[in-house]
């Protein structure tokens, strides 16, 4: 009874505030009003279906495009558009600025101790084996011939043959398996035959895309005690997860063992693909190497198609600037591809463009290692999250003008 006495009007105080957020949330840019114990928890809440445009509109109306949120009793964490806030964390202070525990926590199970969830000297030494390795002419011409053999045996075909038939089709869809294709192979030297004629459900594309979407949403999670709690009982998402990420794993382990026994046979480092390279370089850890080819496979896969879809998007709805790039194609064409791609000018700055408006990787945040301030003086705290928002900060009119809402390559030249 004396239970009872004390929920109920805590349950109807929550449910007051949550309604009232709610009903204000999407016509309200300003920061939200952070209460006791709760912070801007509410707020979150209501717009957890749409955070990008909801945070931007904060980051529009804000002093130096800067705000801090307290979205519980206990974290704090600042939001920025402002570049010199972002250079800061990401070249002036780098050190002092990892991915963090949280993250970290959030995202082992899938990624491991990958590039993309580790910091310090092992970061250090993935980035140098990774730079390595992409910067050498022999994998420019493999990712070359990779890529042209996916445009024009299957890309290109559909394409042309949904233009003759009049059918309709889900372009991010065939976006998305025609870059999952070209990764695999750039990774594994596996081909996962995700873009044929007649778009199969293939295995390894959906378990991964299983593995991602499901981490991705522990992020989202009212509290973290809700996933790991579920990871605990193994159930619901985080037992699909658990098979998600056991059948990676143990396919890229088979990819392994197969890639150093053709290894072990002189096979060409021409042909060959970025697990092979590792390999042949004296990498042979499985675990280290299962780790930073998943990594790459998950920078590749979402981050090519979200870019060339907003693109083609854009193109769409820009015919006149569809024609500018046409025309640059057709002169620079005779030329060896890399150096096509390079004279390509006004190409480059329409893709810039289109990355302003809608980034592949739209926000992202780093962890404070210590105590630090900001440009502007905003104060961090040890622990808290710097957010940067390469989406809001192409939306700002301080940084683009009050036209920033305009696709406009010249922008770039």
């Amino acid at each position: 009874m004396l239970l009872l006495i004390i929920l109920i009007p805590l349950l109807s105080l929550l449910f007051f505030f949550f309604f009232f957020l709610n009903s204000n949330s999407n016509s309200n840019s300003k920061v939200p009003k952070s209460y006791p114990l709760v912070g801007s928890f509410f707020a979150f809440l209501a717009n957890r279906k749409r955070p990008l445009p909801w945070l931007s509109g904060i980051m529009q109306v804000s002093p130096s495009a800067i705000f801090v949120l307290r979205r519980n009793y206990s974290t704090r964490q600042v939001f920025s558009g402002n570049p010199a806030v972002v250079e800061h964390i990401l070249k002036t202070n780098f050190s002092n600025y990892g991915k963090g525990h949280v993250f970290n926590r959030t995202l082992t199970d899938f990624l491991g101790h990958g590039i993309f969830n580790i910091d310090g000297d092992t970061w250090k030494f993935q980035r140098q084996v990774s730079s390595h390795e992409l910067n050498t002419k022999s994998l420019r011409k493999f990712i070359e011939t990779v890529v042209d053999t996916e445009l024009s045996d299957r890309l290109i075909p559909i394409l042309s043959s949904a233009a003759k038939q009049g059918t309709v089709l889900d372009f991010q869809d065939i976006l998305q398996r025609f870059a999952f294709d070209n990764i695999c192979k750039i990774a594994f030297g596996f081909d996962p035959a995700y873009l044929l004629p007649s778009l199969p459900q293939a295995k390894f594309a959906l378990t991964f895309e299983d593995g991602v979407r499901i981490s991705s949403e522990r992020f989202s999670a009212v509290h973290p005690v809700v996933w790991k709690f579920k990871k605990l009982l193994n159930i619901g998402s985080e037992k699909r997860l658990k098979n998600a990420i056991s059948e990676v794993r143990e396919f890229a382990l088979n990819m392994i063992k197969e890639k150093k026994q053709r290894l072990g046979e002189n096979e060409s480092l021409d042909s060959l693909d970025l697990l092979s390279r590792f390999l042949s370089s004296g990498h042979l850890d499985e675990n280290f190497v299962t780790d930073i080819v998943i990594s790459f496979i998950l920078a590749g896969r979402d981050t090519t198609s979200a870019a060339l879809t907003w693109f083609f998007w854009l193109l769409w709805k820009n015919p006149e600037i569809e024609s500018e790039i046409l025309n640059e194609i057709n002169e620079k064409s005779e030329s060896p591809v890399f150096d096509e791609v390079k004279d390509m000018v006004y190409t480059h700055a329409s893709l810039c463009e289109s990355m302003r408006l809608y980034p592949p990787v739209p926000i992202d945040s780093k962890e404070a290692v210590n105590d630090d301030v900001l440009p502007g003086g905003t104060v961090v705290k040890k622990g808290m999250r710097v957010i940067y928002f390469p989406y809001a900060m192409g939306r700002l009119e301080m940084l683009w003008g009050s036209d920033w809402a305009e696709f406009k390559p010249e922008r770039w030249l």
